[in-house]
């Protein structure tokens, strides 16, 4: 097995799709082997791609408010990994950001995951994460998935949807989840910081 330094680097310098990628190659990913809560995202937008940091945009406010992370928290590798299930900004599309390369996740995540074994809790986000860690629930819309989120709750996994400013109405639609997914998610994550800081 390579190690980790190895293996970050051969991410940081990947082509595998970079002739599908029109604003060009940048892997935005971050993770320790220290790290308790993995966030497993979907690819960079547009302002991470420039930027370089993961999450540097209006959906990572919301996410860190959703959590109860300040940004010193949410960006401290040794607590919390952020691999997306594509490291790179995929372009634009009709309707947004292009779904992630779906080369990417089977060439990396797992040989990433091998290396960060503490993870105690993980936030899948959105659509295309949701269909790689819930392939049995492949029937079900976002918004059952997510509803479902005591179903995995034991396992570790939490179903979130998309902290997308472009997801405002189904967040008026769906006053449940801010109501019951996020107070019980803020103290498990709470308890995690609690444990890291001993």
């Amino acid at each position: 097995m390579n190690s980790l330094s190895e293996l970050v680097k051969n991410v940081r310098h990947c082509r595998i799709c970079a002739e599908h990628l029109p604003d060009g190659v940048r892997p935005v990913f971050q993770l320790h082997p220290k790290a308790r809560i993995l966030v497993a995202g979907q690819a960079p937008g547009r302002k991470v791609h420039e930027s370089g940091v993961p999450f540097a945009d209006a959906s990572g406010e919301r996410l860190r408010a959703w959590l109860g992370l300040v940004p010193e928290e949410f960006y401290n590798p040794e607590l919390v990994a952020i691999l997306p299930m594509g490291f790179c900004f995929p372009g634009t599309g009709k309707n947004g950001d292009l779904p992630p390369r779906p080369e990417c996740a089977p060439a990396w995540r797992e040989k990433l995951l091998a290396h960060i074994p503490n993870i105690q809790l993980t936030l899948v986000i959105g659509q295309y994460a949701q269909k790689h860690y819930f392939p049995h629930l492949s029937a079900l819309s976002l918004t059952e998935i997510v509803h479902s989120w005591r179903e995995h709750w034991q396992r570790g996994l939490v179903p979130l949807p998309h902290p997308s400013p472009r997801n405002n109405i189904w967040l008026r639609r769906n006053a449940w989840f801010e109501e019951d997914v996020l107070p019980p998610l803020r103290s498990r994550i709470a308890s995690l910081l609690a444990d890291t800081e001993k």
